[in-house]
C-alpha cells in the first residue's frame, strides 16, 4: 500500500510535484520518505512493481525512485512495463549489486540516473530534482502541442489545405494553381490559418506543423 501524507491523484495540483518510492526495503524506503518530505517534496512509496502498476500515478511532473532488484518483477521490468504503457515518468534507479550491463541495459531504456548504495542523500536529492525539472518541461512541452492541435482542428479544409502546402515550402502563387483558386484567396486562408493558430510569424507556423507533424522538420 502506497505511504504518503501528501495529496495525490485529484487533489494534486497542476504546479505539485512528487517522488515516487519503489523499493522492498521497509527501513530504506521509509528513510527515503522522510528524507523527501523534510525538504518539501511529497513522496509515496512502495514496496513492489505490482503495488505500483495499481496506482493511479498523478498527472503532475513526477520522479520514480526504484531499486533494481525487487522481490517478484524487477525494477528493469517494471521500467519495460511502464514504458509499453506509454508512461514515461522519469527513472533514477538504485542498486547495492549493480553491474555495467544492468547500468548500461537502464539507460539504453530511458534511465535518468543510476545510483549505487549507498549513496549520499545530497546526491540523490540532486538527480531527483533535476529529473522533476526535466518532467515539467516535457510536460510544458506536450500541454503546447495539445493546444497546438485544438487550435489546428478550428481550420476549415480549404484552410488547413492551405496552410499544409505553404509550410511544405509552397508559394501562394503555385499553391493559387495547385487547387484552382486566386492567389488572393490564398492569401486570405493563409493569414486565417495563421491568425486561428495563434501564429505570430509564418516562422511559428512552420514550427507549430512540424509539431504537429503537418511538415518535415528539414523544410
Amino acid at each position: 500500500m502506497a505511504q504518503s501524507g501528501e495529496p495525490t491523484g485529484s487533489d494534486a495540483g497542476d504546479d505539485d510535484a512528487m517522488v515516487i518510492v519503489v523499493d522492498d526495503d521497509t527501513m530504506l524506503r521509509n528513510a527515503l520518505g522522510n528524507l523527501f518530505r523534510s525538504v518539501g517534496m511529497p513522496a509515496v512509496l512502495f514496496g513492489s512493481a505490482a503495488e505500483l502498476l495499481d496506482y493511479k500515478i498523478p498527472d503532475v511532473p513526477c520522479c520514480l525512485v526504484l531499486d533494481v532488484r525487487l522481490r517478484g518483477p524487477s525494477g528493469l521490468d517494471l521500467q519495460s512495463r511502464l514504458a509499453q504503457m506509454g508512461n514515461h515518468i522519469p527513472i533514477i534507479f538504485m542498486t547495492g549489486y549493480g553491474d555495467i550491463a544492468m547500468t548500461v541495459t537502464a539507460m539504453k531504456a530511458g534511465a535518468e540516473d543510476f545510483m549505487a548504495k549507498p549513496f549520499r542523500d545530497q546526491d540523490l536529492l540532486d538527480a531527483v530534482s533535476a529529473a522533476i525539472a526535466k518532467d515539467r518541461l516535457r510536460r510544458k512541452g506536450l500541454r503546447k502541442v495539445e493546444e497546438i492541435r485544438a487550435n489546428y482542428a478550428t481550420l476549415t479544409p480549404r484552410e488547413a489545405e492551405v496552410m499544409g502546402m505553404a509550410v511544405s515550402g509552397l508559394l501562394n502563387k503555385q499553391i493559387a494553381g495547385e487547387i484552382g483558386i486566386s492567389e488572393v484567396t490564398v492569401k486570405i486562408h493563409r493569414g486565417q490559418a495563421m491568425r486561428k493558430m495563434r501564429a505570430r510569424t509564418f516562422a511559428d507556423l512552420v514550427l507549430m506543423a512540424q509539431q504537429i507533424g503537418i511538415c518535415k522538420a528539414d523544410l
